[in-house]
């Protein structure tokens, strides 16, 4: 997810959004799930990186890796939604971000060039895929064909969740309330992407999460200096200890949410471009509630041709 460190040293700057209510028909990406447009900013630069030369859909994992994300300098850009459906003409100003489900090997070989990148810029060692990946899915987001953001979705079940390795005893203490968990992980976003990335990978994983899946909790493992972040900006509430986390060779604490909580604050604040200068959190920047329903319709059928 995110960093708290990125807000406070401005390398990460609120976007003003601003719905547009025009249906831009004249183009479809089949292959995403979600897409939005954002304008360019004058002299501004697709972050480098590897071309992604496969427009397919594609699968998902997070973890201890909420270490992971990267930088974006949004400098007062306005993010336009797009229908889930619709990819709206890039023109000279404006910039068109896709998210999908990596099902193809050109993006997960991409999003774990990615994860290397920022895992590395940060001074973590950059893990393995997790043990539980192949339980949840990976989601990418991408423009212009550069992968510039990259999150999974670990599924609870017969092999656990990445965070059993540090804290499964607080996990089984929430399994044996009836809760059904699931684990964000391998998040990474490339420097000078917009905050924008980040909601929408967050917000696709809650519906394929909680819609789709029928979970009721995140849980994810982040650095404690960035307990504080994860707190304000999305709700989340720490469940366990600060341990060592052996896959970054760093400390992590345990951290849930209620993803009944995080609905609410999406239908509250979701898509509400008047809230971002007052909503001390990333809601605002998420998709409005009205898309959801299609942004499900298009995950159900990419993951069923898995």
């Amino acid at each position: 997810m995110m960093q708290d460190d990125t807000i406070q040293d401005n390398t990460i700057q609120d976007d003003t959004m601003q719905a547009d209510t025009q249906q831009a028909a004249s183009m479809h990406d089949d292959t995403a799930v979600a897409s939005f447009s954002m304008p360019r900013r004058p002299g501004a630069m697709l972050p480098a990186g590897p071309p992604t030369s496969s427009v397919h859909a594609a699968p998902s994992a997070f973890r201890c890796s909420l270490y992971g994300i990267g930088s974006g300098s949004d400098d007062g850009a306005r993010a336009v939604v797009a229908a889930p459906a619709a990819r709206r003409q890039p023109g000279a100003d404006q910039d068109v971000f896709y998210i999908r489900l990596a099902q193809s090997s050109s993006h997960h070989h991409d999003a774990a060039v990615l994860i290397r990148k920022r895992y590395s810029w940060r001074g973590y060692a950059a893990e393995q895929q997790p043990r539980a990946a192949a339980s949840g899915i990976t989601l990418v987001a991408d423009c212009g064909g550069v992968v510039v953001g990259t999150m999974g979705l670990c599924l609870d079940g017969c092999a656990g969740l990445p965070a059993d390795d540090h804290f499964r005893p607080q996990l089984d203490l929430l399994r044996g309330q009836g809760l059904r968990l699931c684990e964000p992980s391998r998040l990474a976003i490339d420097g000078g992407v917009s905050k924008r990335v980040f909601a929408s990978l967050i917000h696709v994983s809650y519906l394929y999460a909680h819609v789709l899946q029928a979970c009721s909790d995140y849980i994810i493992e982040v650095h404690p200096r960035h307990l504080a972040f994860y707190q304000r900006m999305l709700g989340f509430e720490q469940a366990g200890p600060v341990l060592a986390c052996s896959r970054v060779g760093a400390p992590a604490v345990l951290l849930r949410l209620s993803l009944y909580s995080m609905g609410e604050h999406i239908r509250a604040c979701g898509g509400r471009t008047d809230l971002q200068q007052t909503e001390r959190s990333f809601y605002p920047y998420f998709f409005s509630p009205d898309d959801e329903a299609a942004i499900c319709q298009r995950l159900l059928a990419r993951r069923e041709r898995q």
